[in-house]
Protein backbone atom coordinates (compact mmCIF):
# COMPACT_ATOMS: atom_id res chain seq x y z
CA UNK A 1 0.00 0.00 0.00
CA UNK A 2 0.67 3.43 -0.58
CA UNK A 3 1.90 6.31 2.30
CA UNK A 4 -1.39 7.86 2.71
CA UNK A 5 -2.28 6.23 5.63
CA UNK A 6 -1.18 7.60 9.23
CA UNK A 7 2.23 8.78 9.47
CA UNK A 8 2.64 7.08 13.27
CA UNK A 9 4.48 4.33 13.83
CA UNK A 10 4.36 1.65 16.52
CA UNK A 11 4.65 2.72 20.33
CA UNK A 12 3.28 0.65 23.19
CA UNK A 13 1.36 3.71 24.81
CA UNK A 14 -0.75 3.71 27.28
CA UNK A 15 -1.47 0.54 29.15
CA UNK A 16 -4.37 -0.37 31.83
CA UNK A 17 -6.90 -2.57 33.37
CA UNK A 18 -10.04 -1.59 35.17
CA UNK A 19 -9.22 -3.42 38.01
CA UNK A 20 -6.27 -0.93 38.10
CA UNK A 21 -8.21 2.27 37.46
CA UNK A 22 -10.21 1.34 40.39
CA UNK A 23 -7.39 0.42 42.73
CA UNK A 24 -5.90 3.96 41.92
CA UNK A 25 -9.40 5.32 42.29
CA UNK A 26 -9.75 3.50 45.88
CA UNK A 27 -6.31 4.63 46.89
CA UNK A 28 -7.07 8.31 46.02
CA UNK A 29 -10.68 9.39 47.07
CA UNK A 30 -12.68 6.11 48.77
CA UNK A 31 -15.30 7.85 49.77
CA UNK A 32 -16.21 9.58 46.70
CA UNK A 33 -19.46 8.74 45.56
CA UNK A 34 -18.77 6.40 42.04
CA UNK A 35 -22.01 5.07 41.44
CA UNK A 36 -25.48 6.70 41.33
CA UNK A 37 -28.55 4.23 40.45
CA UNK A 38 -31.73 6.68 40.24
CA UNK A 39 -30.37 7.70 44.11
CA UNK A 40 -28.98 4.29 45.28
CA UNK A 41 -25.36 5.63 46.04
CA UNK A 42 -21.89 3.29 46.19
CA UNK A 43 -18.37 4.74 46.90
CA UNK A 44 -15.60 3.53 45.58
CA UNK A 45 -14.51 1.82 48.66
CA UNK A 46 -18.00 0.12 48.77
CA UNK A 47 -18.12 -1.16 44.78
CA UNK A 48 -14.91 -2.38 45.38
CA UNK A 49 -15.41 -4.20 48.68
CA UNK A 50 -18.60 -5.73 47.64
CA UNK A 51 -17.05 -6.98 44.05
CA UNK A 52 -14.39 -8.35 45.86
CA UNK A 53 -16.74 -10.50 48.21
CA UNK A 54 -18.54 -11.21 45.22
CA UNK A 55 -15.55 -12.77 43.09
CA UNK A 56 -14.23 -14.95 46.17
CA UNK A 57 -18.05 -16.33 46.06
CA UNK A 58 -17.73 -16.59 42.51
CA UNK A 59 -14.28 -18.58 42.93
CA UNK A 60 -15.93 -20.39 45.68
CA UNK A 61 -17.90 -21.71 42.73
CA UNK A 62 -15.47 -23.10 40.55
CA UNK A 63 -15.05 -19.75 38.36
CA UNK A 64 -11.35 -19.62 37.16
CA UNK A 65 -8.99 -17.29 35.27
CA UNK A 66 -9.93 -17.44 31.71
CA UNK A 67 -13.33 -19.25 32.18
CA UNK A 68 -16.17 -17.46 30.81
CA UNK A 69 -19.18 -16.49 32.65
CA UNK A 70 -22.20 -15.03 31.17
CA UNK A 71 -24.58 -12.64 32.49
CA UNK A 72 -27.96 -11.49 31.15
CA UNK A 73 -28.40 -8.40 33.81
CA UNK A 74 -30.37 -5.06 33.53
CA UNK A 75 -28.65 -1.12 34.67
CA UNK A 76 -28.65 -2.12 38.18
CA UNK A 77 -25.57 -2.45 40.78
CA UNK A 78 -25.22 -5.63 40.16
CA UNK A 79 -23.87 -5.75 36.55
CA UNK A 80 -21.39 -3.69 37.58
CA UNK A 81 -20.22 -5.74 40.70
CA UNK A 82 -20.58 -9.27 38.41
CA UNK A 83 -18.31 -7.87 35.47
CA UNK A 84 -15.91 -6.44 38.22
CA UNK A 85 -15.83 -9.54 40.31
CA UNK A 86 -15.46 -11.41 37.00
CA UNK A 87 -12.25 -9.53 36.28
CA UNK A 88 -10.69 -9.67 39.48
CA UNK A 89 -10.63 -13.23 39.01
CA UNK A 90 -8.94 -13.14 35.90
CA UNK A 91 -12.24 -14.87 34.13
CA UNK A 92 -13.84 -13.65 30.96
CA UNK A 93 -16.81 -11.40 31.03
CA UNK A 94 -19.82 -12.09 28.67
CA UNK A 95 -22.74 -9.25 29.31
CA UNK A 96 -25.64 -10.55 26.97
CA UNK A 97 -28.19 -8.61 25.12
CA UNK A 98 -31.09 -8.80 27.38
CA UNK A 99 -33.66 -8.76 24.31
CA UNK A 100 -32.41 -11.87 23.25
CA UNK A 101 -34.87 -14.99 23.28
CA UNK A 102 -35.30 -18.26 21.66
CA UNK A 103 -31.76 -19.07 19.23
CA UNK A 104 -30.56 -15.70 19.32
CA UNK A 105 -29.75 -16.32 23.24
CA UNK A 106 -29.11 -20.42 22.92
CA UNK A 107 -26.53 -19.42 20.12
CA UNK A 108 -24.81 -17.25 22.31
CA UNK A 109 -25.08 -18.69 25.50
CA UNK A 110 -23.67 -21.94 24.00
CA UNK A 111 -20.66 -20.14 21.92
CA UNK A 112 -19.73 -18.73 25.08
CA UNK A 113 -18.89 -22.16 26.78
CA UNK A 114 -19.83 -20.54 29.94
CA UNK A 115 -20.60 -23.37 33.12
CA UNK A 116 -22.22 -20.33 35.05
CA UNK A 117 -24.94 -17.94 34.19
CA UNK A 118 -25.98 -14.85 36.10
CA UNK A 119 -29.48 -13.73 35.40
CA UNK A 120 -32.38 -11.78 35.86
CA UNK A 121 -35.37 -13.45 37.39
CA UNK A 122 -37.12 -11.77 34.60
CA UNK A 123 -35.51 -14.00 32.13
CA UNK A 124 -34.84 -16.77 33.65
CA UNK A 125 -38.15 -18.61 32.00
CA UNK A 126 -36.11 -17.45 28.27
CA UNK A 127 -33.56 -19.73 29.67
CA UNK A 128 -35.18 -22.49 30.71
CA UNK A 129 -37.20 -22.65 27.18
CA UNK A 130 -33.66 -23.39 25.84
CA UNK A 131 -31.95 -25.19 29.00
CA UNK A 132 -32.22 -28.82 27.52
CA UNK A 133 -29.69 -27.43 24.82
CA UNK A 134 -26.91 -26.07 26.48
CA UNK A 135 -24.68 -28.53 27.54
CA UNK A 136 -22.08 -26.79 29.41
CA UNK A 137 -23.92 -24.56 31.57
CA UNK A 138 -24.29 -25.90 35.40
CA UNK A 139 -25.72 -23.44 37.33
CA UNK A 140 -27.60 -20.28 37.07
CA UNK A 141 -27.21 -17.59 39.89
CA UNK A 142 -30.78 -15.58 39.93
CA UNK A 143 -31.08 -12.02 40.61
CA UNK A 144 -34.32 -11.43 42.00
CA UNK A 145 -36.74 -13.25 43.92
CA UNK A 146 -36.32 -17.07 42.85
CA UNK A 147 -39.07 -18.27 40.72
CA UNK A 148 -40.90 -21.11 39.70
CA UNK A 149 -38.96 -22.90 36.32
CA UNK A 150 -39.83 -26.34 36.75
CA UNK A 151 -39.21 -27.09 32.83
CA UNK A 152 -35.51 -25.48 33.52
CA UNK A 153 -32.93 -28.64 33.45
CA UNK A 154 -30.15 -26.59 35.03
CA UNK A 155 -29.90 -25.69 38.92
CA UNK A 156 -30.85 -22.39 40.00
CA UNK A 157 -29.67 -20.60 43.07
CA UNK A 158 -30.31 -17.08 44.25
CA UNK A 159 -27.52 -14.79 43.35
CA UNK A 160 -28.61 -13.00 47.15
CA UNK A 161 -26.82 -16.39 48.81
CA UNK A 162 -23.56 -16.22 47.43
CA UNK A 163 -22.36 -12.40 47.67
CA UNK A 164 -19.83 -13.54 49.65
CA UNK A 165 -17.99 -11.65 53.13
CA UNK A 166 -14.41 -12.43 52.40
CA UNK A 167 -13.02 -8.70 52.06
CA UNK A 168 -9.45 -10.04 50.93
CA UNK A 169 -7.90 -8.26 48.58
CA UNK A 170 -7.20 -10.44 45.24
CA UNK A 171 -3.45 -10.01 44.47
CA UNK A 172 -3.36 -11.64 41.26
CA UNK A 173 -4.51 -8.42 39.02
CA UNK A 174 -5.14 -8.71 35.51
CA UNK A 175 -2.76 -7.55 32.61
CA UNK A 176 -3.93 -5.15 30.64
CA UNK A 177 -3.27 -7.69 27.47
CA UNK A 178 -5.83 -10.51 29.02
CA UNK A 179 -9.04 -11.34 27.70
CA UNK A 180 -11.63 -9.27 29.36
CA UNK A 181 -14.51 -9.84 27.55
CA UNK A 182 -16.27 -11.34 24.68
CA UNK A 183 -18.73 -8.73 23.30
CA UNK A 184 -20.91 -10.36 20.66
CA UNK A 185 -21.56 -8.94 17.07
CA UNK A 186 -23.83 -9.64 14.67
CA UNK A 187 -22.97 -12.19 11.90
CA UNK A 188 -23.37 -11.29 8.23
CA UNK A 189 -23.27 -14.49 6.71
CA UNK A 190 -23.86 -16.99 9.85
CA UNK A 191 -24.28 -16.61 13.72
CA UNK A 192 -22.76 -13.83 15.84
CA UNK A 193 -19.73 -13.64 16.90
CA UNK A 194 -17.52 -12.90 20.24
CA UNK A 195 -15.27 -10.29 19.69
CA UNK A 196 -12.33 -10.90 22.04
CA UNK A 197 -11.76 -7.83 23.95
CA UNK A 198 -8.64 -7.17 26.09
CA UNK A 199 -8.67 -4.79 29.25
CA UNK A 200 -6.49 -2.35 27.85
CA UNK A 201 -8.94 -2.15 24.67
CA UNK A 202 -11.64 -1.65 26.86
CA UNK A 203 -9.47 1.34 28.97
CA UNK A 204 -8.17 2.53 25.26
CA UNK A 205 -11.86 3.62 24.21
CA UNK A 206 -12.56 5.24 27.37
CA UNK A 207 -9.52 7.14 26.84
CA UNK A 208 -10.12 8.18 23.57
CA UNK A 209 -14.12 9.56 24.07
CA UNK A 210 -12.28 11.34 27.17
CA UNK A 211 -10.06 13.17 24.77
CA UNK A 212 -12.73 13.43 22.30
CA UNK A 213 -15.25 14.33 25.39
CA UNK A 214 -12.69 15.71 28.67
CA UNK A 215 -14.19 15.16 31.97
CA UNK A 216 -12.90 16.19 35.26
CA UNK A 217 -13.33 15.08 39.12
CA UNK A 218 -16.50 17.34 39.30
CA UNK A 219 -18.11 16.19 36.43
CA UNK A 220 -21.55 13.79 36.24
CA UNK A 221 -21.87 11.70 33.41
CA UNK A 222 -25.55 10.42 33.52
CA UNK A 223 -26.42 7.35 30.57
CA UNK A 224 -29.69 5.07 29.91
CA UNK A 225 -27.40 3.11 27.84
CA UNK A 226 -27.49 -0.85 28.61
CA UNK A 227 -24.52 -2.03 30.51
CA UNK A 228 -24.10 -5.25 28.26
CA UNK A 229 -23.01 -2.74 25.62
CA UNK A 230 -19.35 -1.37 25.25
CA UNK A 231 -20.68 2.08 25.27
CA UNK A 232 -21.91 2.09 28.86
CA UNK A 233 -18.91 0.04 30.30
CA UNK A 234 -16.37 2.43 28.69
CA UNK A 235 -17.50 5.55 27.38
CA UNK A 236 -19.67 5.48 31.13
CA UNK A 237 -18.12 3.77 33.76
CA UNK A 238 -13.97 3.27 33.04
CA UNK A 239 -14.23 6.59 31.67
CA UNK A 240 -15.34 8.05 35.39
CA UNK A 241 -13.18 6.06 36.96
CA UNK A 242 -10.22 7.52 35.36
CA UNK A 243 -11.24 11.21 36.09
CA UNK A 244 -12.59 9.96 39.71
CA UNK A 245 -15.94 11.17 38.90
CA UNK A 246 -19.44 9.96 39.44
CA UNK A 247 -21.74 8.19 36.95
CA UNK A 248 -25.49 8.35 36.68
CA UNK A 249 -26.79 5.07 35.51
CA UNK A 250 -30.15 4.93 34.49
CA UNK A 251 -32.63 1.95 34.12
CA UNK A 252 -33.45 2.84 30.47
CA UNK A 253 -34.34 5.84 28.37
CA UNK A 254 -37.34 7.80 28.48
CA UNK A 255 -38.08 10.88 27.28
CA UNK A 256 -40.15 12.42 29.84
CA UNK A 257 -37.79 11.19 32.41
CA UNK A 258 -34.30 12.32 31.00
CA UNK A 259 -34.32 16.01 32.50
CA UNK A 260 -35.60 15.01 35.53
CA UNK A 261 -32.88 12.90 35.97
CA UNK A 262 -30.42 15.17 35.05
CA UNK A 263 -31.44 17.83 37.45
CA UNK A 264 -31.68 15.06 40.51
CA UNK A 265 -28.23 13.44 39.63
CA UNK A 266 -26.39 16.91 39.14
CA UNK A 267 -25.38 15.82 35.80
CA UNK A 268 -23.33 17.71 33.44
CA UNK A 269 -22.23 15.16 30.92
CA UNK A 270 -25.06 12.98 28.58
CA UNK A 271 -23.72 9.64 27.29
CA UNK A 272 -26.25 9.06 24.88
CA UNK A 273 -26.93 7.98 21.21
CA UNK A 274 -27.34 10.48 18.86
CA UNK A 275 -31.13 9.22 18.21
CA UNK A 276 -31.71 9.55 21.46
CA UNK A 277 -30.66 13.06 21.28
CA UNK A 278 -32.75 13.31 18.60
CA UNK A 279 -36.03 12.51 20.22
CA UNK A 280 -35.09 14.81 23.26
CA UNK A 281 -34.50 17.80 20.68
CA UNK A 282 -38.19 17.01 19.36
CA UNK A 283 -39.60 16.92 22.91
CA UNK A 284 -42.17 19.26 24.23
CA UNK A 285 -40.64 21.46 26.97
CA UNK A 286 -40.71 20.49 30.63
CA UNK A 287 -40.21 22.27 33.79
CA UNK A 288 -37.09 20.50 34.42
CA UNK A 289 -35.59 20.98 31.33
CA UNK A 290 -35.72 24.50 31.74
CA UNK A 291 -34.07 24.28 35.23
CA UNK A 292 -31.36 22.23 33.70
CA UNK A 293 -30.31 24.73 30.51
CA UNK A 294 -26.46 24.67 30.92
CA UNK A 295 -26.25 21.91 33.27
CA UNK A 296 -24.82 19.44 30.28
CA UNK A 297 -22.26 20.65 28.62
CA UNK A 298 -21.27 18.10 26.71
CA UNK A 299 -23.70 15.69 25.06
CA UNK A 300 -21.88 12.34 23.86
CA UNK A 301 -22.83 9.99 21.04
CA UNK A 302 -23.26 9.62 17.49
CA UNK A 303 -24.80 10.31 15.02
CA UNK A 304 -26.36 13.45 16.12
CA UNK A 305 -27.69 15.60 12.40
CA UNK A 306 -26.53 18.95 12.46
CA UNK A 307 -29.65 20.12 13.37
CA UNK A 308 -30.49 18.33 16.56
CA UNK A 309 -26.70 19.89 17.73
CA UNK A 310 -28.09 23.10 17.26
CA UNK A 311 -30.79 22.36 19.10
CA UNK A 312 -29.15 21.13 21.93
CA UNK A 313 -26.53 24.60 21.90
CA UNK A 314 -30.15 26.69 21.67
CA UNK A 315 -32.46 25.01 23.61
CA UNK A 316 -30.38 23.39 26.25
CA UNK A 317 -27.28 25.28 26.04
CA UNK A 318 -24.93 22.62 25.66
CA UNK A 319 -20.79 23.53 24.87
CA UNK A 320 -19.84 20.36 22.78
CA UNK A 321 -22.37 18.09 21.27
CA UNK A 322 -21.97 14.88 19.52
CA UNK A 323 -18.52 13.38 18.45
CA UNK A 324 -16.89 13.04 15.03
CA UNK A 325 -15.56 9.78 14.98
CA UNK A 326 -15.74 6.57 13.55
CA UNK A 327 -15.61 2.67 14.78
CA UNK A 328 -16.62 -0.56 15.39
CA UNK A 329 -16.66 -3.24 17.77
CA UNK A 330 -13.39 -5.01 16.48
CA UNK A 331 -11.29 -1.87 16.31
CA UNK A 332 -12.68 0.39 18.98
CA UNK A 333 -12.69 4.30 17.29
CA UNK A 334 -10.06 4.30 14.63
CA UNK A 335 -10.96 8.35 13.66
CA UNK A 336 -11.88 10.59 15.86
CA UNK A 337 -10.92 14.75 16.49
CA UNK A 338 -10.10 16.06 20.03
CA UNK A 339 -12.67 18.20 21.72
CA UNK A 340 -12.58 21.61 20.27
CA UNK A 341 -11.32 20.53 16.72
CA UNK A 342 -12.63 21.77 13.42
CA UNK A 343 -15.03 18.85 11.58
CA UNK A 344 -15.97 19.23 8.27
CA UNK A 345 -20.07 18.94 7.66
CA UNK A 346 -20.59 15.13 7.67
CA UNK A 347 -16.88 14.04 8.48
CA UNK A 348 -16.07 11.83 11.24
CA UNK A 349 -12.70 13.03 12.20
CA UNK A 350 -9.43 12.00 11.08
CA UNK A 351 -7.01 9.13 11.89
CA UNK A 352 -5.69 8.74 15.29
CA UNK A 353 -2.22 7.34 16.32
CA UNK A 354 -3.35 4.63 17.78
CA UNK A 355 -4.36 3.16 13.84
CA UNK A 356 -3.33 3.14 10.80
CA UNK A 357 -6.51 3.44 8.27
CA UNK A 358 -6.64 3.04 4.63
CA UNK A 359 -9.32 2.63 2.32
CA UNK A 360 -8.75 -0.03 -0.64
CA UNK A 361 -10.09 -1.85 -3.90
CA UNK A 362 -11.48 -5.05 -4.11
CA UNK A 363 -7.85 -6.71 -4.56
CA UNK A 364 -6.53 -4.20 -1.22
CA UNK A 365 -4.65 -1.63 -3.41
CA UNK A 366 -4.82 1.39 -1.43
CA UNK A 367 -7.65 4.32 -3.11
CA UNK A 368 -6.73 7.80 -3.51
CA UNK A 369 -8.38 10.62 -1.50
CA UNK A 370 -11.84 11.07 -2.51
CA UNK A 371 -12.10 7.42 -3.92
CA UNK A 372 -14.52 5.32 -1.88
CA UNK A 373 -13.27 1.81 -0.79
CA UNK A 374 -13.43 -0.95 2.05
CA UNK A 375 -12.19 0.53 4.98
CA UNK A 376 -9.03 -1.49 6.65
CA UNK A 377 -6.82 -1.28 9.63
CA UNK A 378 -4.08 -2.23 11.94
CA UNK A 379 -2.94 -1.63 15.11
CA UNK A 380 -0.11 0.93 16.10
CA UNK A 381 -0.22 -0.02 19.76
CA UNK A 382 -0.63 -3.21 21.23
CA UNK A 383 -3.77 -4.08 22.77
CA UNK A 384 -6.09 -1.79 21.23
CA UNK A 385 -7.93 -3.60 19.32
CA UNK A 386 -9.92 -7.02 19.08
CA UNK A 387 -8.11 -10.62 19.81
CA UNK A 388 -9.85 -12.18 17.50
CA UNK A 389 -13.80 -13.87 17.22
CA UNK A 390 -14.27 -16.31 20.05
CA UNK A 391 -13.44 -20.05 18.59
CA UNK A 392 -13.66 -19.21 15.15
CA UNK A 393 -9.67 -18.79 13.72
CA UNK A 394 -11.32 -19.15 10.26
CA UNK A 395 -13.41 -16.19 10.51
CA UNK A 396 -10.45 -14.42 12.26
CA UNK A 397 -7.89 -15.00 9.40
CA UNK A 398 -10.47 -14.13 6.86
CA UNK A 399 -11.42 -10.68 8.71
CA UNK A 400 -6.91 -10.00 8.77
CA UNK A 401 -6.86 -10.53 4.98
CA UNK A 402 -3.22 -9.34 4.28
CA UNK A 403 -2.48 -9.18 7.82
CA UNK A 404 -5.01 -5.89 7.74
CA UNK A 405 -8.53 -6.16 9.60
CA UNK A 406 -11.42 -5.80 7.03
CA UNK A 407 -13.91 -3.40 8.58
CA UNK A 408 -16.89 -4.63 5.76
CA UNK A 409 -17.62 -0.82 5.73
CA UNK A 410 -17.28 1.79 3.03
CA UNK A 411 -15.32 5.17 3.41
CA UNK A 412 -13.23 7.39 2.42
CA UNK A 413 -10.50 10.37 2.79
CA UNK A 414 -10.27 13.90 1.50
CA UNK A 415 -7.09 15.53 0.57
CA UNK A 416 -7.47 17.26 4.04
CA UNK A 417 -7.20 13.68 5.63
CA UNK A 418 -11.33 13.98 7.51
CA UNK A 419 -13.20 10.79 7.19
CA UNK A 420 -16.12 9.75 5.98
CA UNK A 421 -18.60 6.85 6.32
CA UNK A 422 -20.32 5.68 3.16
CA UNK A 423 -22.54 2.69 3.45
CA UNK A 424 -21.94 -0.96 4.64
CA UNK A 425 -20.67 -3.71 2.74
CA UNK A 426 -21.55 -6.43 5.18
CA UNK A 427 -24.93 -7.06 5.06
CA UNK A 428 -26.56 -5.81 8.08
CA UNK A 429 -28.74 -3.11 9.59
CA UNK A 430 -28.18 -0.62 12.64
CA UNK A 431 -31.35 0.36 14.51
CA UNK A 432 -31.21 2.27 17.53
CA UNK A 433 -28.05 1.25 18.98
CA UNK A 434 -28.07 -2.06 18.12
CA UNK A 435 -26.45 -3.83 15.46
CA UNK A 436 -28.81 -6.43 13.59
CA UNK A 437 -27.88 -9.53 11.84
CA UNK A 438 -30.20 -10.54 8.75
CA UNK A 439 -29.17 -13.78 8.97
CA UNK A 440 -30.51 -14.74 12.40
CA UNK A 441 -33.50 -12.72 11.90
CA UNK A 442 -34.01 -14.62 8.06
CA UNK A 443 -33.47 -17.92 10.27
CA UNK A 444 -36.27 -16.79 12.39
CA UNK A 445 -38.44 -15.93 9.96
CA UNK A 446 -38.05 -18.82 7.92
CA UNK A 447 -39.55 -20.76 11.16
CA UNK A 448 -43.25 -19.59 10.41
CA UNK A 449 -44.90 -22.44 8.85
CA UNK A 450 -46.72 -20.30 6.03
CA UNK A 451 -43.37 -18.09 4.90
CA UNK A 452 -41.51 -19.69 1.75
CA UNK A 453 -38.81 -17.41 1.27
CA UNK A 454 -38.01 -14.14 2.79
CA UNK A 455 -35.47 -11.74 2.87
CA UNK A 456 -34.52 -9.33 5.60
CA UNK A 457 -33.10 -5.70 4.83
CA UNK A 458 -32.54 -2.22 5.81
CA UNK A 459 -34.87 1.01 5.02
CA UNK A 460 -33.40 4.12 5.29
CA UNK A 461 -34.96 5.58 8.38
CA UNK A 462 -36.11 9.41 8.89
CA UNK A 463 -34.04 9.39 12.02
CA UNK A 464 -30.55 8.28 10.07
CA UNK A 465 -30.65 5.03 10.81
CA UNK A 466 -31.83 1.76 9.64
CA UNK A 467 -35.88 0.61 9.78
CA UNK A 468 -36.07 -3.26 9.44
CA UNK A 469 -38.21 -4.52 6.58
CA UNK A 470 -39.64 -7.93 5.65
CA UNK A 471 -39.93 -8.84 2.35
CA UNK A 472 -41.19 -12.53 1.76
CA UNK A 473 -42.86 -15.11 -0.51
CA UNK A 474 -45.79 -16.96 1.59
CA UNK A 475 -46.71 -21.12 0.48
CA UNK A 476 -49.06 -21.28 -1.62
CA UNK A 477 -52.72 -21.11 -0.22
CA UNK A 478 -50.94 -20.21 3.03
CA UNK A 479 -53.42 -17.47 5.06
CA UNK A 480 -51.18 -15.10 6.86
CA UNK A 481 -51.64 -10.69 7.40
CA UNK A 482 -48.89 -8.84 8.27
CA UNK A 483 -50.38 -7.91 11.18
CA UNK A 484 -50.53 -11.50 12.64
CA UNK A 485 -46.75 -11.74 11.61
CA UNK A 486 -45.45 -9.32 13.53
CA UNK A 487 -47.30 -10.83 16.84
CA UNK A 488 -46.00 -13.77 15.95
CA UNK A 489 -42.29 -11.87 15.77
CA UNK A 490 -42.33 -10.60 19.42
CA UNK A 491 -42.50 -13.85 20.54
CA UNK A 492 -39.87 -14.84 18.75
CA UNK A 493 -36.97 -12.33 17.96
CA UNK A 494 -35.81 -9.06 19.99
CA UNK A 495 -37.61 -6.13 20.17
CA UNK A 496 -34.77 -4.04 18.14
CA UNK A 497 -35.46 -6.65 15.45
CA UNK A 498 -38.88 -6.47 15.06
CA UNK A 499 -39.78 -4.77 11.49
CA UNK A 500 -41.24 -1.76 11.01
CA UNK A 501 -42.32 -2.72 7.53
CA UNK A 502 -43.69 -6.21 6.19
CA UNK A 503 -44.18 -6.75 2.45
CA UNK A 504 -45.57 -9.73 0.53
CA UNK A 505 -44.68 -10.83 -2.97
CA UNK A 506 -44.90 -13.36 -5.30
CA UNK A 507 -40.87 -13.20 -6.20
CA UNK A 508 -37.55 -11.79 -4.96
CA UNK A 509 -35.05 -10.13 -7.46
CA UNK A 510 -32.02 -12.09 -7.63
CA UNK A 511 -29.26 -12.40 -9.26
CA UNK A 512 -28.13 -15.34 -12.00
CA UNK A 513 -26.45 -17.59 -8.91
CA UNK A 514 -29.78 -16.94 -7.05
CA UNK A 515 -29.08 -14.17 -4.23
CA UNK A 516 -31.63 -11.74 -3.83
CA UNK A 517 -30.74 -8.41 -4.84
CA UNK A 518 -31.26 -7.14 -1.35
CA UNK A 519 -29.97 -3.44 -2.88
CA UNK A 520 -32.29 -3.63 -4.89
CA UNK A 521 -35.09 -4.01 -1.87
CA UNK A 522 -33.24 -1.55 -0.06
CA UNK A 523 -33.48 0.95 -3.20
CA UNK A 524 -37.45 0.08 -3.35
CA UNK A 525 -38.10 0.91 0.20
CA UNK A 526 -41.47 1.55 1.28
CA UNK A 527 -43.82 0.92 -1.56
CA UNK A 528 -47.62 0.90 -2.08
CA UNK A 529 -47.70 -2.73 -0.74
CA UNK A 530 -45.77 -2.68 2.35
CA UNK A 531 -47.54 -3.01 5.78
CA UNK A 532 -46.02 -0.24 8.04
CA UNK A 533 -45.94 -0.61 11.92
CA UNK A 534 -46.22 3.14 12.51
CA UNK A 535 -49.40 3.09 10.60
CA UNK A 536 -51.02 0.55 13.14
CA UNK A 537 -51.88 1.03 17.05
CA UNK A 538 -49.58 -1.67 17.80
CA UNK A 539 -47.33 -0.61 21.02
CA UNK A 540 -44.01 -3.04 21.17
CA UNK A 541 -42.60 -4.02 25.02
CA UNK A 542 -38.96 -3.91 25.02
CA UNK A 543 -38.91 -6.49 27.50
Amino acid sequence: MSGTGNPETWSVGERDTVISALDRAVASHPDRIFLDFTGNYYTYREVDLLSTKLAHSLANLGVKRGETVVTMLDNNIDAILCWLAINKLRAISVPLNTALRGEFLRHQIADADAALMICESTYIDRVAHISDQLETLNLILQRGALKSSGNCSIAIESLDEHRGNDETPISDKPDPADLACLIYTSGTTGPSKGCMVSYNFMCNLARLQLKAGPATAQDVTITPLPLFHMNALCVGVIATALVGARVAILPRFSVSNFWPEVERSGATIASILGGMGGLLAQAPDNDAMKRCYGQIHTARGNPYTEETKEIWRNRFGAKLVGGNGYGLTEACVITSLAAGEYAKPGSSGKRIPDFDVRIVDEDDNELPANQAGEIVVRPLRPDVMFQGYWRRPEATLKAMNNMWFHTGDIGKFDDDGFFYFVDRKKDYLRRRGENISSFEVESAFSNHPAIAEVAVHAVLSDKGEDDVKITAILHEGADLTEESLFHWATDTVPYYALPRYIEFRTDLPKNPQGRILKYQLRDEGKTSTTWDLEDTDIKVSKQ
